[in-house]
């Protein structure tokens, strides 16, 4: 028989053995570690994609769309800065080609004296108080509904000659100069040149024909924006769409697929809190950068209004990813979700309950909901999923609205759902076989 101490080193190693084999077989096996491996690269590609996504849909919408790029920008007419520096930039244009002189050519000399001094209450000499007459008609103008129909216009033509100058089609009023985009202005300047005559400003019918070239991009950046643009029409659209495919199969790889759903759809959101926080912040740097000779509060209006939409798809990516996650964790097993779960339950059971009482009942469609409930519950998922990919331009309202929607969907299919047994002792019991007493 073996001595005492050959039977400790046997138990030792046995206890060693136990050992090893637990944690063996705690650890996964290299396939496994190779699979979560490659779904969190997914996944986490997927949430850097998601903003560069977002930025690039929005601005094919932007740049490819004319009709979206105007609706865009249309509301600016009315803004009190645009209009302010858009008065500023016409008094500056008129002033620059205005013949001083002229103004006095039709009054007889003993009456010039007089009308400086008139003109002289109104600034500092005779090019002051010009300049002060015509920046108050210019305001006028601008103030005016004219000015929304020049606005326009001028947008319409500037976004599309842009457009022509960036997939290579150099017609019209765009043209590539000195290794610059310019657009020829002059269109617009004899609009505004008309309305300030019709506004009182007779003396703005002696401007000549001003041709102004309004540089869109430099030298520089030419070659660069065009190879851009052309990329940005082939993967625009789609880059978005690959975001969420590779976050997709992420999840499929992962061995806990409902906590990693909840994971990209978290890590989705951050992505694109974290875009519109750098937006928030470019828009400081940007204006800081402007020149002097630059209304920063107009530009700041043009800003927001160029990002709007990109904001908008923002706070829908971040509504998106918290409801989806939400809901990816309502479904697991959970102690905290399996606690909401039967709050869920219980609630809708009390109130088909009291309407029981009532002597409300669903007659045959309850049993069939009952029967098909899981093939409801998914058909009512996948209309939600094809109203918000069919809406066009969701917003964040629109994502919860659609959940609440799928909330309340789901409340009525699960208050009207009946288990075929409960339907048919209930009609056993309300309904007496005949011959009873």
């Amino acid at each position: 028989m073996p001595d005492d101490e050959s039977q400790g080193e046997l138990a030792a190693l046995r206890a060693r053995v136990a050992t090893l084999e637990s944690e063996a077989a705690k650890r996964p096996p290299p396939r496994h570690r190779l699979r979560a491996f490659l779904s969190a690269l997914l996944i986490v590609i997927g949430c850097v994609l998601a903003p560069l996504g977002i930025v690039a849909a929005w601005t094919a919408d932007i740049v490819g769309d004319t009709d979206r790029y105007v609706a865009t920008v249309a509301p600016l007419a009315s803004n009190p800065d645009v209009q302010a520096a858009a008065a500023n930039r016409v008094t500056g244009a008129v002033m620059e080609h205005l013949d001083l002189p002229a103004l006095l050519e039709g009054v007889a000399p003993e009456d010039r004296p007089l009308l400086q001094k008139g003109l002289g209450k109104l600034g500092n000499g005779l090019e002051g108080a010009v300049r002060s007459f015509v920046h108050d008609k210019a305001q006028d103008v601008v103030a005016s509904d004219a000015f929304a129909t020049i606005w326009t216009g001028a947008n319409r033509t500037i976004h599309t000659a842009l457009v022509r100058a960036l997939t290579g089609s150099d017609e019209g009023a765009v043209e590539i100069k000195n290794d610059s985009v310019t657009v020829d202005l002059a269109p617009v300047i004899e609009q505004v040149k008309t309305r300030l005559v019709d506004s009182g400003l007779t003396v703005a019918a002696k401007i000549p024909e001003i041709h102004t070239d309004f540089t869109v991009l430099r030298s520089d950046d030419i070659g660069r924006v065009k190879t851009g643009f052309r990329l940005l029409e082939i993967v625009g659209l789609w880059l978005p769409v690959i975001a969420v495919i590779l976050a997709a199969v992420g999840v499929l790889l992962a061995a806990h697929r409902r906590r990693s759903l909840v994971a990209a759809a978290l890590g989705f959101a951050a992505a694109a809190l974290i875009l519109g926080i750098a937006l928030t912040v470019f828009r400081t740097v940007y204006l800081n950068a402007l020149p002097d000779t630059v209304s920063q509060p107009a530009a700041g209006a043009v800003y927001d209004a160029l990002i709007r939409l990109l904001r908008t798809a923002v706070r829908t990516v971040v509504v998106l990813g918290v409801l989806l996650a939400l809901a990816a964790w309502l479904s697991g097993p959970g102690r905290r979700a399996t606690v909401v779960r039967r709050l869920w339950h219980s609630g809708i059971a009390a109130t088909r309950a009291t309407a029981d009482h009532a002597g409300l009942r669903t007659g045959p469609v309850g049993p069939f909901v009952g029967r098909h409930r899981a093939w409801i519950t998914w058909i009512l998922v996948a209309a939600a999923v094809l109203a918000f990919v069919l809406w066009p331009h969701p917003t964040g309202w629109v994502v919860l609205g659609l959940a609440l929607a799928l909330l309340f969907a789901l409340a009525v299919a699960e208050f009207i759902a009946e288990d075929a047994e409960v339907a048919e002792s209930r009609a056993t019991v309300g309904g007496r076989p005949p011959g009873s007493v």
